[in-house]
Protein backbone atom coordinates (compact mmCIF):
# COMPACT_ATOMS: atom_id res chain seq x y z
CA UNK A 1 0.00 0.00 0.00
CA UNK A 2 2.12 3.05 -1.19
CA UNK A 3 0.10 5.57 0.55
CA UNK A 4 3.13 7.97 1.45
CA UNK A 5 2.79 9.35 -1.85
CA UNK A 6 -0.67 10.59 -1.45
CA UNK A 7 0.59 12.99 1.74
CA UNK A 8 2.97 15.74 1.21
CA UNK A 9 2.57 16.99 4.86
CA UNK A 10 1.99 14.93 8.31
CA UNK A 11 0.65 16.46 11.29
CA UNK A 12 0.60 15.26 15.02
CA UNK A 13 -2.01 17.23 16.92
CA UNK A 14 -1.88 17.51 20.99
CA UNK A 15 -5.51 18.47 21.67
CA UNK A 16 -6.60 19.58 25.87
CA UNK A 17 -8.68 21.26 27.26
CA UNK A 18 -6.73 24.67 27.78
CA UNK A 19 -4.54 24.46 24.48
CA UNK A 20 -4.01 22.71 21.50
CA UNK A 21 0.05 21.84 20.06
CA UNK A 22 0.71 20.68 16.55
CA UNK A 23 3.94 19.59 15.16
CA UNK A 24 3.99 19.54 11.15
CA UNK A 25 6.89 17.25 9.11
CA UNK A 26 6.79 16.32 5.15
CA UNK A 27 6.56 13.43 3.52
CA UNK A 28 10.46 12.53 4.28
CA UNK A 29 9.54 13.22 7.96
CA UNK A 30 11.56 16.40 8.68
CA UNK A 31 10.47 18.36 10.88
CA UNK A 32 9.04 21.73 9.49
CA UNK A 33 7.24 23.48 12.60
CA UNK A 34 5.27 23.50 15.75
CA UNK A 35 2.53 25.94 16.86
CA UNK A 36 0.34 26.27 19.66
CA UNK A 37 -3.63 27.20 18.88
CA UNK A 38 -6.67 27.41 21.67
CA UNK A 39 -8.24 24.37 23.13
CA UNK A 40 -9.04 21.48 21.26
CA UNK A 41 -10.55 18.96 23.98
CA UNK A 42 -13.70 17.58 22.45
CA UNK A 43 -15.69 18.96 25.60
CA UNK A 44 -15.37 21.90 24.24
CA UNK A 45 -16.91 20.64 21.27
CA UNK A 46 -16.14 19.11 17.38
CA UNK A 47 -16.46 22.57 15.49
CA UNK A 48 -14.03 24.38 18.28
CA UNK A 49 -11.66 21.41 18.22
CA UNK A 50 -11.13 21.67 14.58
CA UNK A 51 -11.64 25.29 14.61
CA UNK A 52 -8.21 25.35 17.29
CA UNK A 53 -6.31 22.50 15.20
CA UNK A 54 -6.57 24.51 11.77
CA UNK A 55 -5.82 27.56 13.52
CA UNK A 56 -2.28 25.53 14.77
CA UNK A 57 -1.89 23.88 11.67
CA UNK A 58 -1.84 27.76 9.76
CA UNK A 59 0.48 28.99 12.59
CA UNK A 60 2.82 26.38 11.88
CA UNK A 61 3.08 26.83 8.25
CA UNK A 62 3.46 30.78 8.66
CA UNK A 63 6.02 30.03 11.05
CA UNK A 64 7.90 27.26 8.33
CA UNK A 65 7.63 30.19 5.63
CA UNK A 66 5.20 28.24 3.70
CA UNK A 67 1.49 28.83 2.44
CA UNK A 68 -0.94 26.49 4.07
CA UNK A 69 -1.84 23.76 2.01
CA UNK A 70 -4.64 22.69 0.70
CA UNK A 71 -6.08 20.00 3.48
CA UNK A 72 -6.13 16.76 1.02
CA UNK A 73 -2.45 17.25 0.65
CA UNK A 74 -2.40 16.78 4.67
CA UNK A 75 -2.02 13.78 6.81
CA UNK A 76 -3.49 13.73 10.40
CA UNK A 77 -3.22 12.33 13.53
CA UNK A 78 -5.05 13.48 16.82
CA UNK A 79 -4.97 13.20 20.49
CA UNK A 80 -7.46 14.66 21.78
CA UNK A 81 -8.71 15.03 25.21
CA UNK A 82 -12.49 13.57 25.18
CA UNK A 83 -11.92 10.82 22.86
CA UNK A 84 -13.25 8.35 25.28
CA UNK A 85 -16.79 9.98 24.95
CA UNK A 86 -17.57 8.08 21.84
CA UNK A 87 -20.58 10.22 20.73
CA UNK A 88 -17.83 13.46 20.76
CA UNK A 89 -15.65 11.21 18.93
CA UNK A 90 -17.79 10.80 16.07
CA UNK A 91 -19.13 13.72 15.88
CA UNK A 92 -15.15 15.14 15.13
CA UNK A 93 -14.58 12.51 13.00
CA UNK A 94 -17.64 13.32 10.60
CA UNK A 95 -16.34 17.01 11.40
CA UNK A 96 -13.14 16.55 8.74
CA UNK A 97 -12.75 19.66 7.25
CA UNK A 98 -11.11 17.72 4.36
CA UNK A 99 -7.65 16.15 5.27
CA UNK A 100 -6.85 13.12 3.19
CA UNK A 101 -6.19 10.84 6.16
CA UNK A 102 -7.30 11.57 9.67
CA UNK A 103 -7.16 8.90 12.85
CA UNK A 104 -8.14 9.53 16.61
CA UNK A 105 -6.64 8.19 19.78
CA UNK A 106 -7.22 9.65 23.82
CA UNK A 107 -4.52 11.67 23.99
CA UNK A 108 -3.53 9.86 26.96
CA UNK A 109 -2.98 7.26 23.95
CA UNK A 110 -0.60 9.65 21.84
CA UNK A 111 1.24 10.51 25.30
CA UNK A 112 2.22 6.90 26.05
CA UNK A 113 3.26 6.47 21.94
CA UNK A 114 5.44 9.84 22.43
CA UNK A 115 6.46 9.33 25.85
CA UNK A 116 8.13 5.95 25.19
CA UNK A 117 9.17 6.46 21.09
CA UNK A 118 6.18 3.39 20.67
CA UNK A 119 7.88 1.55 22.92
CA UNK A 120 6.26 -0.18 26.11
CA UNK A 121 5.54 1.47 29.62
CA UNK A 122 3.66 3.69 31.28
CA UNK A 123 2.41 6.82 31.42
CA UNK A 124 0.68 9.69 34.01
CA UNK A 125 0.02 12.76 32.09
CA UNK A 126 -0.91 15.99 34.37
CA UNK A 127 -2.62 19.11 32.39
CA UNK A 128 -6.07 20.71 32.36
CA UNK A 129 -7.20 17.14 33.40
CA UNK A 130 -4.99 13.66 34.42
CA UNK A 131 -5.02 10.24 33.49
CA UNK A 132 -2.59 7.34 33.33
CA UNK A 133 -1.75 4.15 30.47
CA UNK A 134 0.24 1.51 30.52
CA UNK A 135 1.07 -0.43 27.40
CA UNK A 136 2.45 -3.69 28.10
CA UNK A 137 4.77 -5.90 25.67
CA UNK A 138 2.54 -7.73 23.78
CA UNK A 139 1.01 -4.39 23.00
CA UNK A 140 -2.06 -4.46 25.31
CA UNK A 141 -3.08 -1.47 27.06
CA UNK A 142 -4.64 -0.29 30.17
CA UNK A 143 -5.94 2.71 31.22
CA UNK A 144 -6.39 4.43 35.12
CA UNK A 145 -7.88 7.63 35.72
CA UNK A 146 -9.90 9.90 33.16
CA UNK A 147 -13.19 9.64 34.44
CA UNK A 148 -13.26 13.31 34.06
CA UNK A 149 -13.67 16.57 35.71
CA UNK A 150 -14.66 16.74 38.45
CA UNK A 151 -15.41 13.49 39.37
CA UNK A 152 -11.83 12.53 38.86
CA UNK A 153 -8.30 13.99 37.01
CA UNK A 154 -6.93 13.75 40.47
CA UNK A 155 -3.57 15.64 40.53
CA UNK A 156 -4.74 17.49 37.26
CA UNK A 157 -4.58 21.54 37.45
CA UNK A 158 -8.57 21.86 37.40
CA UNK A 159 -8.37 19.30 40.36
CA UNK A 160 -6.01 21.46 42.12
CA UNK A 161 -7.96 24.79 41.15
CA UNK A 162 -11.20 23.26 42.64
CA UNK A 163 -9.23 22.96 45.59
CA UNK A 164 -7.76 26.55 45.61
CA UNK A 165 -11.29 27.94 45.07
CA UNK A 166 -12.80 25.64 48.56
CA UNK A 167 -9.51 27.19 50.56
CA UNK A 168 -10.98 31.05 49.16
CA UNK A 169 -14.79 30.03 50.26
CA UNK A 170 -13.63 29.20 53.66
CA UNK A 171 -11.51 32.39 54.10
CA UNK A 172 -14.44 34.67 52.90
CA UNK A 173 -16.87 32.90 55.33
CA UNK A 174 -14.17 33.04 58.16
CA UNK A 175 -13.71 29.58 58.41
CA UNK A 176 -9.89 29.68 57.86
CA UNK A 177 -7.95 32.45 58.17
CA UNK A 178 -6.66 35.16 55.39
CA UNK A 179 -3.48 34.71 53.46
CA UNK A 180 -1.50 35.62 50.65
CA UNK A 181 -2.42 32.42 48.75
CA UNK A 182 -6.14 33.20 48.81
CA UNK A 183 -5.93 37.12 48.41
CA UNK A 184 -3.88 35.71 45.15
CA UNK A 185 -7.12 33.80 43.93
CA UNK A 186 -9.36 36.11 45.34
CA UNK A 187 -7.84 38.87 43.07
CA UNK A 188 -7.98 36.46 40.07
CA UNK A 189 -11.13 36.13 40.24
CA UNK A 190 -12.32 39.71 40.00
CA UNK A 191 -11.05 41.29 43.79
CA UNK A 192 -14.03 40.21 46.16
CA UNK A 193 -16.65 38.18 46.88
CA UNK A 194 -19.29 38.98 44.64
CA UNK A 195 -16.48 38.49 42.02
CA UNK A 196 -15.31 35.34 43.06
CA UNK A 197 -19.56 34.29 42.81
CA UNK A 198 -19.54 35.27 39.40
CA UNK A 199 -16.56 33.50 38.00
CA UNK A 200 -18.44 30.35 39.97
CA UNK A 201 -20.95 30.93 37.89
CA UNK A 202 -19.13 30.72 34.74
CA UNK A 203 -16.48 28.00 36.06
CA UNK A 204 -15.39 25.27 33.62
CA UNK A 205 -12.57 22.51 33.78
CA UNK A 206 -10.34 25.22 31.13
CA UNK A 207 -10.86 27.85 34.07
CA UNK A 208 -10.34 26.06 36.98
CA UNK A 209 -6.87 24.94 35.58
CA UNK A 210 -6.39 28.64 35.07
CA UNK A 211 -5.70 28.74 38.90
CA UNK A 212 -2.84 26.19 39.21
CA UNK A 213 0.08 28.16 38.89
CA UNK A 214 -1.39 30.20 41.56
CA UNK A 215 -1.23 27.16 43.74
CA UNK A 216 2.16 26.14 42.54
CA UNK A 217 3.09 29.75 42.91
CA UNK A 218 2.63 30.04 46.52
CA UNK A 219 3.43 26.33 47.40
CA UNK A 220 6.69 27.58 48.80
CA UNK A 221 5.63 29.50 50.87
CA UNK A 222 2.00 28.78 51.93
CA UNK A 223 0.95 25.54 54.06
CA UNK A 224 -2.38 25.30 52.35
CA UNK A 225 -0.99 25.48 48.43
CA UNK A 226 1.73 23.11 49.34
CA UNK A 227 -0.72 20.87 51.02
CA UNK A 228 -2.22 20.34 47.56
CA UNK A 229 0.67 19.45 45.68
CA UNK A 230 1.46 17.09 48.02
CA UNK A 231 -1.82 15.81 47.99
CA UNK A 232 -1.42 15.93 44.36
CA UNK A 233 1.37 13.65 44.62
CA UNK A 234 -0.09 11.09 46.81
CA UNK A 235 -2.67 10.44 43.68
CA UNK A 236 0.17 10.37 41.27
CA UNK A 237 1.75 7.47 43.44
CA UNK A 238 -1.75 5.88 43.38
CA UNK A 239 -2.32 5.89 40.03
CA UNK A 240 1.26 4.84 39.44
CA UNK A 241 0.60 1.75 41.44
CA UNK A 242 -2.51 1.07 39.51
CA UNK A 243 -0.74 0.88 36.22
CA UNK A 244 2.14 -0.84 37.04
CA UNK A 245 2.05 -3.17 40.74
CA UNK A 246 5.30 -5.02 39.68
CA UNK A 247 7.06 -1.36 40.40
CA UNK A 248 9.11 -2.35 37.23
CA UNK A 249 7.97 -0.50 34.07
CA UNK A 250 9.19 2.61 33.15
CA UNK A 251 6.70 5.67 34.00
CA UNK A 252 6.91 8.73 32.24
CA UNK A 253 5.48 12.10 34.43
CA UNK A 254 3.89 13.91 30.85
CA UNK A 255 1.86 17.32 30.73
CA UNK A 256 2.64 20.65 31.51
CA UNK A 257 2.26 20.16 35.14
CA UNK A 258 4.79 17.62 35.64
CA UNK A 259 7.86 19.48 36.34
CA UNK A 260 6.11 21.61 38.65
CA UNK A 261 4.62 18.29 40.98
CA UNK A 262 7.91 16.72 40.70
CA UNK A 263 9.05 17.74 43.88
CA UNK A 264 6.28 16.95 46.08
CA UNK A 265 5.98 13.28 44.43
CA UNK A 266 6.79 10.78 47.34
CA UNK A 267 10.59 9.28 47.79
CA UNK A 268 9.37 5.74 46.80
CA UNK A 269 8.11 6.91 43.43
CA UNK A 270 10.94 9.43 42.47
CA UNK A 271 13.04 6.27 41.71
CA UNK A 272 10.42 4.82 39.71
CA UNK A 273 9.01 7.99 37.18
CA UNK A 274 11.05 9.66 34.30
CA UNK A 275 10.87 12.30 31.50
CA UNK A 276 9.55 11.03 28.49
CA UNK A 277 11.55 11.07 25.56
CA UNK A 278 8.76 12.50 23.14
CA UNK A 279 5.53 14.59 23.98
CA UNK A 280 1.90 14.06 22.83
CA UNK A 281 2.34 15.83 19.31
CA UNK A 282 5.09 13.08 18.91
CA UNK A 283 3.22 10.12 19.98
CA UNK A 284 0.19 11.70 17.77
CA UNK A 285 2.59 11.61 14.74
CA UNK A 286 3.93 7.80 15.23
CA UNK A 287 -0.27 7.30 15.46
CA UNK A 288 -0.61 9.19 12.29
CA UNK A 289 2.41 7.19 10.42
CA UNK A 290 1.48 3.88 11.87
CA UNK A 291 -1.68 4.24 10.05
CA UNK A 292 -1.06 5.84 6.62
CA UNK A 293 3.07 4.94 5.81
CA UNK A 294 3.01 1.49 6.26
CA UNK A 295 3.22 -0.37 3.02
Amino acid sequence: MEQQTQFHYLIGVDGGGTGTRVLVVDRFGTELARANAGPSGLMHGATAAWRSILAAIESAFAEAGLPVPELNQMAIGCGLAGVNNKQWAIEFVAANPGFAGLVVETDAGTTLLGAHRGKPGAIIALGTGSVGEVMQADGTRREVGGWGFPSSDEASGAWMGLRAINHVQHVLDGRSPSDEFATAIVDFCGGDKDAVFAWLGGATQTKFAQLAPIVIQYAGSNAKARSILLEAGLEVEKMANALDPSGIMPIALCGGLAEAIWAYLPETLLQRVMKPLGDSAVGALILVKNQFMKS
